[in-house]
């Protein structure tokens, strides 16, 4: 069977499969791709292929591991109870405001280019309300993947440098240009933002008497028990802001590998706001749950890129897409780059796309004197989808956090996700950053 053939039809039985619940994500990403490499004829050298990929999410599943416990100790000690009593304030229990201020604080969480630490934060202070005023969790989980889908844009994001790097381009070349389009993006988030916050105050209302502090919460059988109060550390907040601040710092500045941040940060932060060994263990096993739900899932996806790369099917179908391209679209590569930066990086990680395929595309696009700036800038229009791929390893934090179904959770973000990066893209055109 035709290897691109093979990867596309694998993709498409594993999105059914998770979409009409037929199976969980973490069995559909460890059987599906096992599945399709033996019909492939891979099965000698699979094991090879499986290792390889579980290497290349090691990293991601450790820094995961400690960014859920970091953050896990800074919502035990009450960090962020001061954010989430001024959004109470703000929202009166209207949700059209409660989602306009999702994507308000997902888009300036977002800042850090990172997903595990806008996730966290935005589920951590917006869900209590969701929960409160009783509304759809699936919306937060859109309004969060639509933002950190712009934001991930920024060059300390990810995609853009891989992107300057790769065709050997500037900063000021690709993301200045983009600012504008960066803005149309956030501004659709907002758009859907009150599109759903419309509907859930249709269905479920204001509610006029949500007024009460975090400390009235306390006592409200809503709100926190008394176990969760005397883990409550008011005294060190200034510390701990400190502390979270610094590791956000050193995240974006690249100081050192973002696991070992991660991983000294839960040292600190667990050493200084529960000194008693006994209660340090107690932090760890409390949040133990919600480590193995990510973690497990983010292994498993390291099975599919395995068997994706290791099999060579993810080259394959990017030859195939290639190769459809007729010569007489040649001056329309950027605005084609642009769309299908949307299925390459939701189906690859981004690393094969920017470093083996864009370059391919803008040596094509070279011929029809389209630059190499304008193919970065539209390589990157794509991102709304990429954080809904399955390679995506803070998605699974998000859902997970959430309570919410992981293919649930694909089918009714994912036309979002898509009409965010078309929408990215036709503002591209209108502002000249990729050529028509």
């Amino acid at each position: 069977m035709n290897l691109a053939l093979l990867g596309f039809i694998m993709i498409i039985v594993f999105m059914t499969l998770i979409m009409t619940k037929k199976m969980s994500a973490l069995v559909a990403l460890i059987l599906v791709p096992t599945v399709f490499a033996v019909i492939g004829g891979f099965y000698n050298g699979i094991g090879d292929h499986m290792l390889e990929g579980l290497k290349q999410v090691a990293p991601t599943g450790i820094m995961l591991i400690f960014a859920i416990l970091y953050f896990g100790i800074m919502i035990d000690t009450g960090l962020f109870d001061p954010v989430i009593n001024l959004i109470i304030k703000a929202v009166k229990g209207d949700p059209l405001k409660i989602t306009i201020g999702t994507v308000l604080l997902a888009s300036l969480v977002a800042l850090d280019g990172d997903g595990t630490t806008t996730f966290i934060i935005t589920v951590t202070a917006m869900l209590p309300l969701y929960r409160k005023v009783k509304m759809n969790p699936y919306i937060l989980a859109t309004l969060a993947l639509l933002s950190i889908g712009v934001m991930n844009m920024t060059p300390w994001g990810g995609p853009t440098a891989r992107a300057i790097s790769a065709l050997q381009t500037t900063t000021e070349e690709v993301f200045t240009p983009i600012i504008p389009v960066m803005a149309a993006g956030i501004l659709f988030a907002l758009g859907a933002a009150y599109y759903f916050g419309l509907k859930e105050r249709k269905r479920v209302g204001i509610v006029d008497h949500l007024t009460m502090s975090l400390d009235d919460m306390h006592q409200h059988p809503d709100g926190k028990s008394q176990d969760e109060i005397e883990l409550l550390r008011p005294k060190l907040v200034w510390f701990n802001a400190l502390l979270t601040l610094l590791l956000l710092y050193a995240l974006i500045t690249e100081l050192l590998p973002i696991p070992v941040l991660f991983m000294c940060g839960f040292a600190i932060a667990v050493l200084v706001n529960y000194p008693n060994i006994s209660l340090q263990s107690d932090r760890v096993k409390a949040h133990a749950p919600n480590v193995l739900a990510v973690v497990s899932l983010v292994f498993a996806s390291g099975i599919f890129t395995g068997v994706m790369n290791g099999t060579k099917m993810v080259d394959a179908m990017a030859d195939a897409l290639v190769n459809i391209i007729p010569a007489s679209m040649g001056d329309h590569f950027a605005l084609i780059t642009a769309l299908l930066s949307m299925p390459f990086t939701y189906f690859m990680a981004n690393d094969p796309y920017y470093y083996g395929i864009l370059p391919i595309l803008a040596e094509s696009a070279a011929k029809f004197d389209i630059s190499k700036a304008e193919m970065a800038r539209a390589s990157i229009l794509g991102q709304p989808a990429h954080v809904l791929s399955p390679l995506y390893a803070a998605g699974y934090l998000l859902v997970g956090m959430l309570g919410i179904d992981y293919g649930e959770n694909q089918k009714f973000a994912l036309k979002w996700a898509i009409g965010s990066s078309l929408f990215m893209i036709l503002a591209a055109i209108l502002f000249g950053v990729i050529p028509f």
